[in-house]
């Protein structure tokens, strides 16, 4: 915890102070442009690989970087969607899916999952992974099957984010589009999903 205290300290001694006038604005309210959805890995920083500030990314975060279809019942993600469509009119919906994804290893591999049987049940929402599989990447060495696996679930997720009501209808209205992300950990590069080539291309070419 005292590393934490350490660095809040740091905040308010240089971080708020040289950016205060924008912190009083938000304050007031926000309005970012950017839904990002991506997943819960501590490794995944948004605002350190965009180089965004405080109130330009609304941001909704879980294992697998998941956006459920399959049921009624009230959840974080959709709610946060939901909110960021219908009340802060975001212009972009961006789905993050990144290398090494421990929920991706465990739907390869279900027996690590025995002794958690709520993430059991989170991870059905990702099985249409397996439908959207990439073509193996030689530039991903020996993790390439389940790189393959984590590009072909943003794939789904992005298809289950158009599915959600209010996206559908922003979408239909011409207000909003919908982005599928993959970042490499190990190289700091993203990839974006090209929906005409169907396949992943350099963000930064």
């Amino acid at each position: 915890m005292q590393r934490l205290i350490e660095g809040h300290k740091r905040f308010l001694a240089e971080v708020f102070p040289a950016k205060k006038s924008h912190f009083h604005l938000l304050a007031e309210g926000q309005t970012p442009e950017w839904l990002f959805i991506t997943c819960a890995d501590s490794r995944v920083l948004p605002d350190l690989i965009l180089g965004t500030e405080p109130g330009d990314l609304f941001i909704a975060r879980s294992i697998g970087n998941v956006v459920p279809v399959t049921s009624n019942d009230v959840d974080g993600v959709t709610a946060t969607i939901e909110y960021a469509v219908e009340v802060l009119k975001v212009r972009h919906a961006i789905v993050c899916g990144h290398s090494d994804c421990g929920a991706l290893k465990a739907a390869l591999d279900r027996s690590s999952l025995e002794n958690l049987p709520k993430a059991q049940l989170w991870l059905e929402h990702v099985q249409s992974a397996f439908t959207h599989r990439q073509p193996l990447d030689p530039a991903d060495g020996d993790s390439a099957e389940l790189a393959s696996l984590i590009r072909g679930n943003v794939v789904a997720q992005m298809m289950n984010l158009r599915a959600q009501p209010a996206v559908r209808s922003a979408m239909t209205e011409g207000r909003m589009t919908v982005h599928g992300w993959y970042y490499d950990i190990l190289t700091g590069r993203i990839e974006e999903y090209d929906e005409q080539q169907r396949k992943f291309l350099p963000l930064v070419r």
